[in-house]
């Protein structure tokens, strides 16, 4: 793919994962609602950079605090692994981020992520990626309204965002 398609693709599946978020309403604790709109932000931002490594770490920092904050307070409520899954993918975006600016640069040509795997920060960005993926895939939510299928198609959304994100970078 080239990079104004996985820029496109970058918008588009942040915004659509935005919204599958807030039409789910109280489906989804603030936690999760907040972790959502930050990645949004980030994943918009680092599309629309070109390159600032300023805006990446600034993006970077803030996907780190994200998934702090995006886990607070859940111990033993039903909702806590999609916000757990969540901060997976705040960290793992942020950690692309770092990426970036480790090889100097934000974006580069396309699939330059697959080669980013030569240093500890890209091998971890690399293995980030794969556990969300995995985690996505085995992971057994069941949907039982209206509100629910939105919060699974969040996270399938979210997770192909960040794939994408990682491949872009």
């Amino acid at each position: 793919m080239d990079h104004p398609t996985m820029t496109a693709l970058m918008i588009a599946s942040a915004i659509a994962a935005v919204t599958c978020c807030l039409a789910a309403g109280r489906a989804v604790p603030w936690q999760g609602r907040q972790a959502v709109i930050v990645m949004a932000i980030a994943m918009v931002a680092s599309a629309a950079s070109a390159g600032d490594s300023r805006i990446a770490l600034l993006a970077g920092t803030a996907l780190m605090l994200s998934a702090m904050l995006g886990t607070a307070g859940l111990r033993g409520r039903p909702v806590v692994r999609t916000c757990c899954h969540r901060a997976l993918g705040s960290l793992v975006m942020a950690v692309c981020m770092f990426t970036g600016i480790s090889h100097g640069e934000m974006i580069a040509e396309a699939g330059h992520g697959m080669h980013s795997g030569t240093d500890a920060v890209g091998v971890l960005a690399a293995f980030g990626v794969v556990a969300l993926a995995a985690w996505t895939v085995a992971d057994r939510i069941r949907p039982h309204g209206g509100t629910s299928r939105l919060v699974v198609v969040e996270t399938w959304v979210m997770t192909a965002s960040v794939v994408i994100m990682w491949l872009a970078h």
